[in-house]
């Protein structure tokens, strides 16, 4: 690379294109635009995606409908033998003690305890929503259940 040749050549600002300066230029006559036709015409501008008057790639595509998936609630699930390993005897259960043991993660709206598996602890368990063999099972055991609003 030579140091002193970079920017030869590169100009900051281009200059404007003369046309219909006569057949010598390259741009005399016709100026640039072809014969007759809609591009020749002042004012002409195709719009984005044309294709030449060719079935445009967007219409040659299958439509796809809308999907309401991303307006859903995000609910975190937590079963309740999940929490007879990870709490102890007369612990209270709240979404924060939840993410500091790793049990709930990512972006949620609400948490909700399920009843897969069994508990034998007396806990005390703060959650949005709960299953109702979740409620029988916790209350069972001697503990219980608050739900909070969300």
């Amino acid at each position: 690379m030579i140091l002193n040749d970079v920017h030869q050549g590169i100009q900051k600002y281009r200059k404007r294109k003369r046309v219909g300066r006569g057949t010598g230029s390259g741009y005399g006559k016709t100026c640039g635009r072809g014969h007759k036709g809609y591009g020749s015409r002042a004012g002409a501008s195709r719009r984005l995606g044309f294709e030449g008057g060719q079935m445009p790639l967007f219409r040659r595509m299958a439509k796809v409908g809308f999907n309401n998936a991303q307006f859903a609630t995000k609910v975190a699930i937590v079963n309740v033998s999940t929490l007879e390993n990870a709490f102890n005897d007369g612990d209270t259960v709240t979404v924060d003690s939840l993410k500091q043991k790793g049990l709930i993660s990512g972006r949620f709206d609400v948490v909700k305890i399920l009843g897969k598996g069994d508990i034998s602890k007396k806990l005390t368990v703060q959650a949005h929503r709960f299953s109702n063999s979740a409620t029988e099972k916790i209350q069972a055991s001697g503990g219980t259940v608050e739900t909070l609003v969300s």
